[in-house]
């Protein structure tokens, strides 16, 4: 068996190494001289050119892939980016909306405060509203540290939306003309303005359906009108008089014909109350 030599195929390669630089320095040597290259030179610059192209090739290859990789991985992370950019924005548009509703509120309460210049009053926030009792009660973040005190008037967005029925130091709860287990809703003797004219009654009820507060026990005229303007009369020493509670919508005979009702509409949006303003007495007065 023929032994392998490793020597001897390495002056092997050294010789045709040498042979092709040669061949190729003479073909350069020609073209600088302006000589025809011989076939010699040109077989051999095509196997130079031919191996080239063989090693170029594959490195041109891996390195497209190794450039088509890096692009998706950077086009990867800027989706990640664009998207948590995206999830931001959305979040500054909602932050954006709710202040425009608080500052709107602000606003509102501000006007009424300006209606109420006669009154002591504290403004306060709701801090609390439990989707269980969501039309009986809220928490208020004032309390006995800020003079609030039982039986208080509550008003928010222009009228009256119920009172002070427990007070903590910081907090009180307030229950709203909405509630459906009111214990002393006489607390709003009322005035009913019509064509010149005043009748008074008691607000003792709200009717769910419809949404709408009831008032009876009408003393007077009953000849009311849709868009009659009904307040707090004053009298009985709850709620400060002049406080407006809302409009007339229709008038409703018992069957016996013997108690009319007057549903009225809140002047204020009961179902959405982000600020109040507390009543205190009439400045001045003994209440």
């Amino acid at each position: 068996m023929k032994k392998f030599n490793p020597n001897k195929n390495i002056i092997i390669g050294l010789l045709i190494a040498i042979l092709v630089v040669a061949v190729v320095s003479l073909s350069a040597q020609r073209r600088a001289s302006g000589g025809e290259i011989t076939p010699i030179g040109t077989a051999t610059n095509e196997t130079v050119g031919f191996i080239d192209r063989m090693i170029a090739t594959p490195g041109r290859f891996f390195s497209d892939i190794v450039d088509t990789v890096q692009d998706l991985k950077n086009a990867y992370e800027e989706n990640i980016q664009l998207k948590q950019q995206l999830d931001n924005y959305e979040q500054l548009q909602l932050d954006n909306q709710n202040k425009t509703q608080q500052i709107a509120a602000l606003k509102t309460e501000l006007g009424l405060q300006a209606t109420l210049a006669s009154f002591e009053k504290t403004s306060a926030n709701v801090i609390t509203r439990s989707p269980d009792t969501w039309q009986d009660t809220l928490i208020i973040d004032k309390g006995s540290n800020d003079n609030i005190a039982v039986n208080m008037t509550v008003m928010s967005q222009s009228g009256v939306i119920g009172r002070i029925v427990q007070v903590m130091p910081t907090t009180s709860k307030v229950e709203l003309l909405t509630a459906t287990n009111a214990a002393r809703r006489d607390l709003f003797p009322v005035r009913i303005s019509s064509g010149g004219n005043n009748s008074f009654g008691l607000l003792s009820g709200y009717d769910l359906p419809s949404g709408l507060l009831v008032v009876n026990n009408v003393t007077g005229g009953t000849d009311f009108k849709e868009g009659d303007l009904v307040q707090t009369s004053g009298l009985g020493g709850g709620a400060p008089a002049d406080l407006k509670i809302g409009t007339v919508v229709r008038v409703e005979k018992n069957p016996d014909g013997l108690q009319t009702n007057v549903y009225v509409k809140p002047a204020a949006q009961l179902y959405d109350i982000s600020v109040v303003t507390v009543v205190e007495r009439l400045a001045g007065s003994g209440e």
